[in-house]
């Protein structure tokens, strides 16, 4: 039988809120299974852009990502950020260690392609790019890996990767070593049929489901890259996919019944 694993993503706007931050962690470190921790942004590479004068271009949501603004993430992503959560977990208890995909070659990606636009020092990953073998060994050793959001090519340059996929290729890399759920914490409570009723939770969603309220227009575009994300997860033998609000993560681990379930 195949150990528990947590991969647990989170985003700005609690990487944003020190408060909250802090109440997430603190149930994140009392999670007493095997677990994996991969973070976001936030504001702050933006702000700090601001101060610079570096100005941030954005294609569809997407942002373009130029050698001075891939400075500016790196430093804030896979440092400020990624050492204060590392910092406390340590103060929780909590064996942490924070990662770049850089690190150890845990992932290689390959510089994004597309046939109009440039997206710059943008990665895209697969479950092959994720070095599991090694990654395995350090949850052996009781760690708890703390990934950012910068990947690598192993030849020399860094790359900006989105962090909800970045959980997925990781669950389902590990997903032939361990009994893994994915969880992607947001500041909703599931995902919602109606975006201004936050008790309109629907409770499952499969991949029919989601193109029907994918057409429908009734997603809003933030969520439809943790939707893709989570499908392909699922597609990919990750055992649970689930959708939850940030500070039901306690609630989630020992009832297993808040947010949204994504099915086949």
């Amino acid at each position: 039988m195949k150990e528990k694993l947590y991969i647990i993503k989170i985003g700005g706007a609690l990487i944003d809120d020190e408060e909250l931050l802090n109440e997430f962690l603190e149930q994140f470190s009392e999670i007493k299974e095997k677990k994996i921790l991969v973070h976001g942004g936030g504001k702050l590479a933006t702000i700090l852009a601001d101060k610079l004068g570096i100005e941030q271009k954005m294609i569809n949501g997407r942002r373009i990502t130029d050698k001075e603004t891939l400075d500016i993430v790196a430093m804030v992503y896979a440092g400020g950020i990624n050492k204060n959560i590392v910092a406390k977990l340590q103060q929780k208890k909590c064996k942490a260690m924070g990662f770049s995909g850089a690190d150890a070659n845990l992932i290689k990606a390959k510089k994004r392609e597309h046939a109009e636009i440039d997206f710059g020092f943008v990665g895209d990953i697969t479950e092959k790019s994720v070095n599991k073998k090694l990654i395995s060994k350090l949850i052996k050793l009781k760690l708890v890996p703390v990934f950012s959001a910068i990947t690598h090519d192993k030849k020399g340059n860094l790359f900006n990767t989105n962090a909800d996929t970045i959980a997925s290729v990781i669950a389902q890399a590990l997903s032939s070593k361990y009994d893994v759920e994915l969880l992607y914490c947001f500041d909703k409570s599931g995902v919602l049929e109606d975006v201004e009723n936050p008790e309109s939770v629907i409770k499952n969603i499969s991949e029919g489901e989601f193109s029907v309220l994918k057409n429908e227009g009734k997603l809003h575009k933030g969520i439809l890259p943790k939707l893709e994300n989570a499908l392909g997860a699922v597609k990919n033998n990750v055992n649970k996919v689930f959708l939850i609000k940030e500070t039901e993560l306690k609630n989630h681990i020992e009832n297993h019944h808040a947010g949204t379930e994504i099915c086949l």
